[in-house]
Protein backbone atom coordinates (compact mmCIF):
# COMPACT_ATOMS: atom_id res chain seq x y z
CA UNK A 1 0.00 0.00 0.00
CA UNK A 2 1.12 3.53 -0.70
CA UNK A 3 2.69 4.91 2.66
CA UNK A 4 0.77 8.20 2.22
CA UNK A 5 -2.61 6.38 1.34
CA UNK A 6 -1.44 4.30 4.43
CA UNK A 7 -1.04 7.40 6.54
CA UNK A 8 -4.03 8.90 5.70
CA UNK A 9 -6.13 6.00 6.91
CA UNK A 10 -4.40 5.51 10.05
CA UNK A 11 -5.13 9.68 10.63
CA UNK A 12 -8.88 8.71 9.73
CA UNK A 13 -8.52 5.85 12.69
CA UNK A 14 -7.29 8.12 14.94
CA UNK A 15 -9.54 11.43 14.80
CA UNK A 16 -12.35 9.04 14.10
CA UNK A 17 -11.84 7.07 17.62
CA UNK A 18 -11.37 10.69 18.91
CA UNK A 19 -14.29 12.28 17.74
CA UNK A 20 -16.57 9.64 19.20
CA UNK A 21 -14.37 9.12 22.82
CA UNK A 22 -14.96 13.21 23.07
CA UNK A 23 -18.25 13.59 22.29
CA UNK A 24 -21.32 13.77 24.35
CA UNK A 25 -23.84 13.94 21.00
CA UNK A 26 -25.30 10.47 19.89
CA UNK A 27 -24.82 11.41 16.19
CA UNK A 28 -21.24 13.09 16.81
CA UNK A 29 -20.45 9.49 18.26
CA UNK A 30 -21.94 7.42 15.64
CA UNK A 31 -19.88 9.77 12.80
CA UNK A 32 -16.90 8.54 14.79
CA UNK A 33 -17.43 5.20 14.51
CA UNK A 34 -18.35 5.46 10.71
CA UNK A 35 -15.31 7.26 10.17
CA UNK A 36 -13.07 4.09 12.62
CA UNK A 37 -15.01 1.47 10.49
CA UNK A 38 -14.68 3.33 6.72
CA UNK A 39 -10.95 4.33 7.57
CA UNK A 40 -10.20 0.56 8.95
CA UNK A 41 -12.09 -1.36 5.93
CA UNK A 42 -8.74 -0.70 3.22
CA UNK A 43 -5.64 -1.29 5.36
CA UNK A 44 -7.92 -4.52 6.07
CA UNK A 45 -7.97 -5.19 2.20
CA UNK A 46 -3.74 -3.96 1.44
CA UNK A 47 -2.96 -7.70 0.26
CA UNK A 48 -5.52 -8.21 -2.40
CA UNK A 49 -5.86 -11.57 -0.82
CA UNK A 50 -9.49 -13.43 -1.15
CA UNK A 51 -9.51 -13.81 2.28
CA UNK A 52 -8.90 -10.28 3.08
CA UNK A 53 -11.52 -9.27 1.05
CA UNK A 54 -14.22 -11.80 2.48
CA UNK A 55 -12.80 -10.38 5.65
CA UNK A 56 -13.33 -7.15 5.04
CA UNK A 57 -17.02 -7.70 3.79
CA UNK A 58 -17.93 -9.83 6.83
CA UNK A 59 -16.64 -6.45 8.97
CA UNK A 60 -18.43 -4.07 7.00
CA UNK A 61 -21.84 -5.93 7.07
CA UNK A 62 -21.45 -6.31 10.87
CA UNK A 63 -20.58 -2.69 11.84
CA UNK A 64 -23.09 -1.57 9.43
CA UNK A 65 -25.64 -3.79 10.86
CA UNK A 66 -25.04 -2.47 14.26
CA UNK A 67 -24.51 1.06 13.37
CA UNK A 68 -27.89 0.84 11.83
CA UNK A 69 -29.41 -0.06 15.08
CA UNK A 70 -27.42 2.24 16.93
CA UNK A 71 -28.68 5.15 14.61
CA UNK A 72 -32.44 4.18 14.68
CA UNK A 73 -31.98 3.42 18.67
CA UNK A 74 -30.42 7.13 18.95
CA UNK A 75 -33.30 8.84 16.64
CA UNK A 76 -36.24 6.64 19.02
CA UNK A 77 -34.09 8.15 21.84
CA UNK A 78 -34.22 11.68 20.56
CA UNK A 79 -37.96 11.08 19.91
CA UNK A 80 -38.58 10.22 23.20
CA UNK A 81 -36.35 12.52 25.42
CA UNK A 82 -35.93 15.87 22.64
CA UNK A 83 -32.04 15.78 23.36
CA UNK A 84 -29.12 13.90 21.99
CA UNK A 85 -27.39 13.82 25.17
CA UNK A 86 -25.34 10.09 25.27
CA UNK A 87 -25.79 10.27 29.22
CA UNK A 88 -29.13 10.07 29.58
CA UNK A 89 -30.55 8.03 27.32
CA UNK A 90 -34.11 6.91 27.67
CA UNK A 91 -34.85 3.56 29.54
CA UNK A 92 -36.68 2.31 26.50
CA UNK A 93 -33.52 2.83 24.19
CA UNK A 94 -30.86 1.38 26.22
CA UNK A 95 -30.88 -2.47 25.72
CA UNK A 96 -30.88 -1.91 21.76
CA UNK A 97 -28.32 1.12 22.07
CA UNK A 98 -25.91 -1.58 24.59
CA UNK A 99 -26.78 -4.36 22.13
CA UNK A 100 -25.90 -2.18 18.93
CA UNK A 101 -22.41 -1.54 20.60
CA UNK A 102 -21.76 -5.45 22.18
CA UNK A 103 -21.71 -6.70 18.34
CA UNK A 104 -19.77 -3.90 17.55
CA UNK A 105 -17.43 -4.95 20.16
CA UNK A 106 -17.91 -8.77 19.15
CA UNK A 107 -19.60 -9.83 22.67
CA UNK A 108 -21.18 -13.46 22.47
CA UNK A 109 -23.59 -14.68 21.26
CA UNK A 110 -22.97 -11.20 18.55
CA UNK A 111 -19.72 -12.87 18.39
CA UNK A 112 -19.90 -14.87 15.20
CA UNK A 113 -17.63 -12.48 12.79
CA UNK A 114 -14.47 -11.76 15.35
CA UNK A 115 -12.74 -14.85 14.67
CA UNK A 116 -13.41 -14.84 11.12
CA UNK A 117 -12.67 -11.14 10.30
CA UNK A 118 -9.12 -11.58 12.52
CA UNK A 119 -8.30 -14.78 10.62
CA UNK A 120 -8.46 -13.04 7.08
CA UNK A 121 -6.06 -9.83 7.96
CA UNK A 122 -2.65 -10.19 8.70
CA UNK A 123 -1.49 -9.60 12.24
CA UNK A 124 -0.71 -5.89 12.55
CA UNK A 125 -4.19 -5.50 11.22
CA UNK A 126 -5.68 -8.05 13.48
CA UNK A 127 -3.76 -6.06 16.31
CA UNK A 128 -5.45 -2.67 15.60
CA UNK A 129 -8.96 -4.57 15.50
CA UNK A 130 -8.70 -6.26 18.36
CA UNK A 131 -6.92 -3.25 20.74
CA UNK A 132 -7.76 0.19 18.99
CA UNK A 133 -11.47 -0.77 17.49
CA UNK A 134 -12.58 -2.17 20.81
CA UNK A 135 -11.63 1.39 22.27
CA UNK A 136 -14.84 3.86 21.10
CA UNK A 137 -17.73 1.28 21.44
CA UNK A 138 -15.94 0.47 25.08
CA UNK A 139 -16.12 4.34 25.89
CA UNK A 140 -19.74 4.65 24.79
CA UNK A 141 -20.74 1.75 27.15
CA UNK A 142 -19.05 3.32 29.94
CA UNK A 143 -20.49 6.29 29.89
CA UNK A 144 -24.21 5.12 29.36
CA UNK A 145 -23.13 2.52 31.98
CA UNK A 146 -25.46 3.46 35.45
CA UNK A 147 -28.46 2.87 32.65
CA UNK A 148 -27.64 -0.19 31.70
CA UNK A 149 -29.32 -3.32 31.94
CA UNK A 150 -27.85 -5.65 34.81
CA UNK A 151 -29.43 -8.36 33.75
CA UNK A 152 -28.28 -8.15 30.20
CA UNK A 153 -24.53 -7.50 30.85
CA UNK A 154 -24.40 -10.42 33.12
CA UNK A 155 -26.08 -12.95 30.75
CA UNK A 156 -23.81 -11.22 27.77
CA UNK A 157 -20.54 -11.54 30.27
CA UNK A 158 -20.97 -15.41 31.11
CA UNK A 159 -21.81 -16.22 27.42
CA UNK A 160 -18.80 -14.44 26.25
CA UNK A 161 -16.83 -15.77 29.23
CA UNK A 162 -17.87 -19.13 28.01
CA UNK A 163 -17.71 -19.12 24.27
CA UNK A 164 -13.96 -17.56 24.47
CA UNK A 165 -13.23 -20.31 26.12
CA UNK A 166 -14.71 -23.25 24.53
CA UNK A 167 -14.09 -21.52 21.03
CA UNK A 168 -10.59 -21.28 21.27
CA UNK A 169 -9.90 -25.01 22.57
CA UNK A 170 -9.97 -26.66 19.36
CA UNK A 171 -7.99 -23.77 17.47
CA UNK A 172 -4.62 -24.21 15.54
CA UNK A 173 -4.63 -20.87 14.02
CA UNK A 174 -3.12 -18.25 16.51
CA UNK A 175 -5.67 -15.39 15.32
CA UNK A 176 -8.62 -17.46 15.92
CA UNK A 177 -7.16 -17.85 19.33
CA UNK A 178 -6.42 -14.28 20.08
CA UNK A 179 -10.28 -13.58 18.94
CA UNK A 180 -11.48 -15.92 21.31
CA UNK A 181 -9.29 -14.83 24.08
CA UNK A 182 -10.53 -11.37 22.80
CA UNK A 183 -13.82 -12.39 23.32
CA UNK A 184 -13.57 -13.66 26.49
CA UNK A 185 -11.62 -10.97 27.90
CA UNK A 186 -14.25 -8.58 27.33
CA UNK A 187 -17.14 -10.81 28.72
CA UNK A 188 -14.87 -10.30 31.99
CA UNK A 189 -14.87 -6.47 31.62
CA UNK A 190 -18.97 -6.36 30.90
CA UNK A 191 -19.77 -8.82 33.87
CA UNK A 192 -19.00 -5.84 36.05
CA UNK A 193 -19.89 -2.50 33.77
CA UNK A 194 -22.93 -1.87 35.70
CA UNK A 195 -21.66 -2.47 39.09
CA UNK A 196 -18.01 -1.02 39.18
CA UNK A 197 -17.29 1.04 35.80
CA UNK A 198 -14.09 2.16 37.27
CA UNK A 199 -13.24 -1.75 37.33
CA UNK A 200 -14.15 -2.13 34.05
CA UNK A 201 -12.32 0.76 32.47
CA UNK A 202 -8.81 -0.42 34.73
CA UNK A 203 -9.61 -4.16 33.12
CA UNK A 204 -9.75 -3.17 29.59
CA UNK A 205 -6.88 -1.26 30.29
CA UNK A 206 -4.74 -4.15 31.35
CA UNK A 207 -6.70 -6.22 27.98
CA UNK A 208 -5.30 -3.62 26.12
CA UNK A 209 -1.52 -3.93 26.77
CA UNK A 210 -1.55 -7.67 27.20
CA UNK A 211 -3.00 -8.46 23.64
CA UNK A 212 -1.05 -5.88 22.23
CA UNK A 213 2.13 -7.49 23.94
CA UNK A 214 0.89 -10.86 22.59
CA UNK A 215 0.52 -9.25 19.08
CA UNK A 216 3.72 -7.71 18.87
CA UNK A 217 4.86 -10.97 19.90
CA UNK A 218 3.34 -12.85 17.15
CA UNK A 219 4.50 -10.27 14.48
CA UNK A 220 8.41 -9.81 15.56
CA UNK A 221 7.90 -14.39 15.50
CA UNK A 222 6.45 -13.88 12.03
CA UNK A 223 3.81 -17.35 13.13
CA UNK A 224 0.14 -17.13 12.51
CA UNK A 225 0.21 -21.02 13.26
CA UNK A 226 0.57 -23.15 15.83
CA UNK A 227 3.09 -25.64 13.89
CA UNK A 228 5.07 -22.65 12.84
CA UNK A 229 5.51 -21.40 16.73
CA UNK A 230 6.29 -24.52 18.12
CA UNK A 231 9.58 -24.91 15.82
CA UNK A 232 10.18 -21.14 16.79
CA UNK A 233 12.39 -21.74 19.98
CA UNK A 234 15.70 -22.40 18.64
CA UNK A 235 15.42 -19.65 16.31
CA UNK A 236 14.90 -16.97 19.66
CA UNK A 237 14.39 -18.22 22.78
CA UNK A 238 14.08 -15.35 24.94
CA UNK A 239 11.14 -14.17 22.50
CA UNK A 240 9.68 -17.20 23.22
CA UNK A 241 10.14 -17.18 26.54
CA UNK A 242 8.50 -13.95 26.62
CA UNK A 243 5.88 -15.03 24.47
CA UNK A 244 4.95 -17.96 26.97
CA UNK A 245 4.74 -16.07 29.65
CA UNK A 246 2.57 -13.26 27.97
CA UNK A 247 0.26 -16.34 27.08
CA UNK A 248 0.55 -17.30 31.00
CA UNK A 249 -0.93 -13.72 32.08
CA UNK A 250 -3.83 -13.90 29.45
CA UNK A 251 -4.74 -16.51 30.93
CA UNK A 252 -4.29 -14.65 34.19
CA UNK A 253 -2.11 -16.94 36.54
CA UNK A 254 -0.42 -15.14 39.52
CA UNK A 255 1.96 -13.72 40.05
CA UNK A 256 1.61 -11.71 35.80
CA UNK A 257 -0.56 -8.94 35.37
CA UNK A 258 -3.42 -10.79 34.14
CA UNK A 259 -4.42 -11.98 37.54
CA UNK A 260 -5.10 -8.99 38.85
CA UNK A 261 -8.16 -7.93 37.07
CA UNK A 262 -9.65 -11.29 37.39
CA UNK A 263 -8.98 -11.17 40.78
CA UNK A 264 -10.78 -7.49 41.50
CA UNK A 265 -13.50 -8.95 39.37
CA UNK A 266 -14.14 -11.84 41.37
CA UNK A 267 -13.80 -9.77 44.88
CA UNK A 268 -16.22 -7.10 43.61
CA UNK A 269 -18.99 -9.87 42.78
CA UNK A 270 -19.13 -11.44 46.13
CA UNK A 271 -19.03 -7.85 47.39
CA UNK A 272 -22.25 -7.57 45.58
CA UNK A 273 -23.51 -10.79 47.08
CA UNK A 274 -23.23 -12.59 43.55
CA UNK A 275 -22.06 -16.03 44.34
CA UNK A 276 -23.49 -17.74 41.92
CA UNK A 277 -21.93 -15.27 39.08
CA UNK A 278 -18.47 -15.17 40.36
CA UNK A 279 -18.61 -19.66 40.64
CA UNK A 280 -20.14 -19.37 37.34
CA UNK A 281 -17.52 -17.03 36.01
CA UNK A 282 -14.00 -18.68 37.37
CA UNK A 283 -15.38 -22.33 36.27
CA UNK A 284 -16.32 -21.01 32.48
CA UNK A 285 -12.80 -19.28 32.60
CA UNK A 286 -11.11 -23.06 33.44
CA UNK A 287 -11.93 -23.78 29.68
CA UNK A 288 -9.93 -20.73 28.57
CA UNK A 289 -6.85 -21.67 30.83
CA UNK A 290 -6.94 -24.80 29.47
CA UNK A 291 -6.17 -24.04 25.60
CA UNK A 292 -3.48 -20.97 26.98
CA UNK A 293 -1.84 -23.97 29.04
CA UNK A 294 -1.93 -26.15 26.02
CA UNK A 295 -0.54 -23.44 23.61
CA UNK A 296 2.20 -22.44 26.39
CA UNK A 297 3.19 -26.19 25.77
CA UNK A 298 3.65 -26.48 22.82
CA UNK A 299 5.46 -22.80 22.60
CA UNK A 300 8.23 -23.93 24.93
CA UNK A 301 7.42 -27.46 26.32
CA UNK A 302 8.16 -29.23 23.19
CA UNK A 303 10.51 -29.72 20.37
CA UNK A 304 9.13 -30.58 16.75
CA UNK A 305 11.05 -33.36 15.33
CA UNK A 306 11.57 -30.83 12.03
CA UNK A 307 13.44 -28.20 14.76
CA UNK A 308 15.50 -25.66 12.44
CA UNK A 309 19.15 -26.04 12.33
CA UNK A 310 19.98 -22.38 12.12
CA UNK A 311 19.89 -20.16 15.50
CA UNK A 312 19.34 -16.79 13.54
CA UNK A 313 16.40 -15.49 11.55
CA UNK A 314 16.03 -13.93 8.18
CA UNK A 315 16.31 -10.14 9.06
CA UNK A 316 14.90 -8.97 5.54
CA UNK A 317 12.34 -6.39 7.71
CA UNK A 318 12.44 -3.90 10.88
CA UNK A 319 9.99 -5.13 13.35
CA UNK A 320 8.66 -3.19 15.86
CA UNK A 321 11.58 -4.23 19.08
CA UNK A 322 11.13 -1.29 21.46
CA UNK A 323 7.13 -1.26 21.57
CA UNK A 324 7.10 -4.95 21.99
CA UNK A 325 9.66 -4.50 24.92
CA UNK A 326 7.61 -1.89 27.03
CA UNK A 327 4.39 -3.86 26.30
CA UNK A 328 5.55 -7.33 27.35
CA UNK A 329 7.01 -5.57 30.94
CA UNK A 330 4.02 -4.19 31.10
CA UNK A 331 1.99 -7.29 30.35
CA UNK A 332 4.35 -9.41 33.24
CA UNK A 333 4.92 -6.99 35.59
CA UNK A 334 2.26 -4.43 36.63
CA UNK A 335 0.84 -7.01 39.64
CA UNK A 336 2.30 -5.66 42.44
CA UNK A 337 1.45 -2.14 41.96
CA UNK A 338 -2.23 -2.92 42.33
CA UNK A 339 -2.25 -1.25 45.23
CA UNK A 340 -0.47 1.73 44.13
CA UNK A 341 -3.26 1.39 41.17
CA UNK A 342 -6.48 1.51 42.96
CA UNK A 343 -5.35 4.32 45.65
CA UNK A 344 -4.93 6.58 42.45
Amino acid sequence: MNPLALMVFLISLAIGATTTMLSHHWLLAWIGLEINTLALLPIMMKTPHPRAIEAATKYFLTQATASALMLFSCLINALQTGEWNINNPHNLMTTPLSLAIMMKLGLAPLHFWLPEVLQGTPLSTGLILSTWQKIPPMILLLQISPNINLSLTIIMGLTSILIGGWGGIGQTQLRKIMAFSSIGHLGWIILILKLNPQLSLFSFILYIIMTTAMFLSLIMLSTTKMSQISISWTKNPAMMTTTMLILLSLAGLPPLTGFQPKLLIILELIKQNMIISATLTMLTSLLALFFYLRLTYIVTLTLSPSTHNSTTTWRTSMKPQLPSAITSIMALTLLPLTPAILLM
